[in-house]
């Protein structure tokens, strides 16, 4: 019941949270200088053909009635169309968000295993030789910029081992032999990315966990080594780390643009990119709705679950 009672809280939470964002993502839309007619028809253009274009596009109605009018179609589901192509936002979407789900999923099965065994060498040789060098790289790494470590994969596995693919260009007509090759080094780019930020936190959780009471009377009892750290430390040294992953979720979704456009992967990073250059609103609105939401599901399921990994939070 406590449980039932923290998902309806959160999520009326989040309906309110989302409602805040689109606000003001419509807000700081309004207040930038000039417009997609402007865009469209260029600096030449007339006041006349300027006037019948935002009339055609509905940019002379309110901001209040447009606003109103886009949220509704958004909790409908519609999307409305891109100012720039005409064609409906959904359909530019559809291909992008599934590029970029792909790449996710791809890059957070390499992140866990990043994350998780590292952490766990560092922390049962703490203080000795493995436990610095790990260190050391994860510190190298942590303060190595996207595009640069994108860069020195590249450099890595394209030019001095070639194996995979320098231009990430991924289409319909893609097999999914293609789509892993093509996935593989922004997908590498991102777990270590992401999996740095984890590592160093999951380590001191571990080595916490590892000097409390009940992980000491466990070994009393002869439980061996690796059954202790896996089923009674892992589980509540992960608590603390499951908001890092739930940053590192957001970010896979709304925050990979540097990655995208180092390996020209068509994903969702580079729509939201484009569609600013273009002041294609419509498009720049959903694309950010769809990343707050990621965001907020994110730390919603991440709550859930640090209640359900952690006996203590659960009786409380």
């Amino acid at each position: 019941m406590p449980i039932v009672l923290l998902v309806v809280r959160r999520t009326l939470l989040s309906i309110v949270t989302l409602l805040l964002v689109s606000l003001i993502i419509f807000s700081m839309l309004e207040v930038l200088p000039g417009d997609v007619a402007t865009r469209i028809l260029g600096r030449d253009a007339t006041p006349e053909s300027l006037e019948v274009l935002r009339t055609e596009l509905g940019l002379d109605r309110p901001a209040t009635v447009r606003y109103l009018d886009w949220l509704g179609g958004l909790v409908t589901g519609d999307l409305g169309k891109s100012l720039v192509s005409s064609r409906p936002i959904s359909e530019i979407l559809a291909p992008r968000i599934f590029n970029t789900l792909l790449l996710s999923l791809y890059a957070f099965a390499l992140y866990l295993p990043l994350t998780v065994i590292p952490a766990m060498l560092q922390a049962l040789t703490r203080d000795r030789a493995p436990d610095h060098a790990l260190s050391v790289v994860t510190l190298v790494l942590l303060s190595m910029p996207d595009f640069l470590l994108a860069t020195i994969l590249l450099l890595t596995f394209v030019l001095w081992i070639p194996v995979l693919p320098a231009i990430s260009l991924v289409d319909a007509s893609s097999s999914w032999f293609e789509y892993l090759k093509a996935m593989t080094l922004p997908a590498l780019t991102l777990a270590i990315v992401m999996a740095v930020y984890a590592v160093r936190m999951l380590r001191d959780n571990l080595i916490e966990v590892l000097d409390s009471d009940y992980v000491r009377m466990a070994e009393l009892k002869g439980l061996s080594r690796a059954r202790v750290l896996l089923r009674h430390a892992l589980p509540n040294a992960l608590v603390p780390t499951l908001n890092v992953t739930a940053l590192n979720l957001a970010y896979l979704i709304g925050g990979v643009v540097v990655v995208e456009k180092v390996f020209s992967y068509p994903g969702f990073g580079t729509l939201l990119v484009d569609s600013l250059q273009l002041r294609d609103l419509p498009v720049i609105e959903a694309t950010v709705m769809i990343a707050a939401f990621v965001y907020i599901a994110a730390n919603l399921v991440a709550d859930i679950a640090a209640i359900l990994l952690n006996p203590r939070l659960r009786t409380g």
